[in-house]
């Protein structure tokens, strides 16, 4: 399994053999970055919002997902579990399975889920959490939240970047309170060979955008509280 961030909340999970999945793409004219331009087989958009929603960013014709419900596509297992709202659009998670490896987004969540919530969430090795505030989690929140799921790995999302338009707290400021003094896994792209190859330890793992890099520099460089 391959995972790729493309900024904001919008990543892209392959894997050979099977379908493309794009999670939340953005209208970048709203939230910043360049303009995606992403091909995939299956698309989900946890709410309405510029930034978690433009389907006019992916070439082809995906199967669009954007809403609660079980999903199966090219022997991919798709569970989207309402959580909640944010300025009345509703907000969806979606846990998505590769070969026994589940992907959990959580879409543009602005609390913390109920144990009965995590519960129906069921197993998330790898976890895509929003840190940044704006409207979404906030780092102490997004903290506690990892330490109650407890998933192997940690992927980042919405926070502030140099190419973003959108107001939100740097990414130094939650490594500064998850004690990581230093980025240490910053990848290109996140490669998971099957699920033997997971930590049994809890990762947080920074993906490149790939057209920014300036502020994993800021914190390598000890300027985590940088806004």
């Amino acid at each position: 399994m391959d995972i790729t961030w493309y900024g904001h909340s919008c990543f892209r999970i392959s894997e050979r053999g099977m379908g493309s999945v794009v999670c939340d793409p953005y209208n970048h004219s709203v939230v910043g970055f360049e303009p995606l331009k992403l091909k995939a087989d299956i698309v989900t958009c946890s709410s309405t919002l510029p930034g978690h929603s433009y389907l006019p960013a992916i070439k082809g014709d995906p199967f669009v997902i954007d809403g609660p419900g079980e999903y199966e596509i090219n022997n991919i297992f798709i569970n989207g579990i309402r959580s909640g709202d944010f300025e009345g659009k509703k907000n969806t998670i979606y846990v998505i399975e590769y070969n026994g490896i589940f992907v959990g987004h959580l879409g543009n969540i602005n609390r913390i889920p109920t144990n009965s919530e995590i519960e129906e969430f069921g197993t998330v090795h790898v976890l895509m959490v929003p840190i940044g505030g704006g409207g979404a989690l906030n780092t102490s929140k997004a903290v506690e939240l990892i330490s109650q799921m407890k998933p192997n790995i940690v992927l980042p999302m919405h926070y502030f970047d140099p190419l973003s338009k959108i107001e939100l707290d740097p990414i130094g400021k939650f490594l500064k309170e998850m004690g990581i003094s230093q980025t240490e896994n910053v990848l290109d792209t996140l490669k998971i060979p099957n699920l033997n190859q997971l930590p049994e330890e809890t990762k947080i793992v920074i993906l490149n955008h790939p057209l920014s890099g300036s502020e994993v520099e800021a914190v390598e460089n000890g300027e985590s509280g940088a806004a």
